[in-house]
């Protein structure tokens, strides 16, 4: 990490960190987590965290719960929420799945996965994140109405989402929309090589 993300960990990670190691399943109270009863969006995979802080300070009615592993991604998302004051960002370091398999059902108000890891080869498919047994744990961790919203820049990918996502019997397919999401960095990479970006939004039924 850069001298500015460690010192934003050392300083912040106390206050906003939270770890998640492989096979934890302590459940999670996020009322607890975030000091405050609000709704809470879980961002799987940040990256290094600018459209997660962006979001978080147009949004301050609700919380976000930010998912990486990361390092360097995790202590910029420290460094933004230091440099921006913000209070509704928490940010954890490890497994997706394993944190996801921490908190309670319908505890989520969305779950963002925006631009993952493609897994272009077709012997590496099984690694994607968009499986049906995680959409279904994702949907069981949404209020009924909250909003699975994923991102990607790979066709192929789009199409696996989409009928991964459809193929869900407690999910209803939204109007494609970005909504308010923030560019990412991700998303201008693939932009820049022609590649088409695909949003996918479906709420819990």
């Amino acid at each position: 990490m850069s001298s500015r993300h460690a010192d934003a960990h050392t300083e912040l990670w106390p206050l906003f960190g939270l770890d998640s190691p492989d096979g934890d399943r302590t459940p999670l109270d996020l009322d607890v987590l975030f000091g405050r009863t609000a709704p809470v969006v879980l961002e799987i995979g940040f990256g290094m965290g600018d459209a997660t802080a962006a979001m978080a300070a147009s949004d301050p009615g609700r919380g976000y719960l930010g998912v990486e592993v990361h390092t360097p991604g995790i202590g910029n998302l420290l460094a933004l929420a230091g440099e921006q004051g913000l209070t509704n960002v928490r940010v954890a370091l490890g497994d997706a799945m394993h944190l996801v398999h921490r908190l309670a059902p319908g505890s989520l108000d969305a779950v963002h996965v925006f631009f993952p890891d493609p897994w272009p080869k077709a012997r590496h498919h099984k690694r994607r994140l968009i499986q049906p047994a995680n959409v279904a744990v994702f949907r069981e961790r949404l209020r009924p109405g909250g909003v699975l919203h994923c991102a990607t820049d790979w066709p192929e990918y789009a199409l696996a989402m989409a009928e991964t996502l459809d193929a869900d019997p407690g999910l209803r397919r939204l109007p494609e929309s970005k909504g308010d999401r923030p560019e990412t960095k991700f998303e201008r990479r693939g932009s820049d090589a022609g590649r088409p970006i695909t949003d996918l939004r479906y709420a819990r039924i």
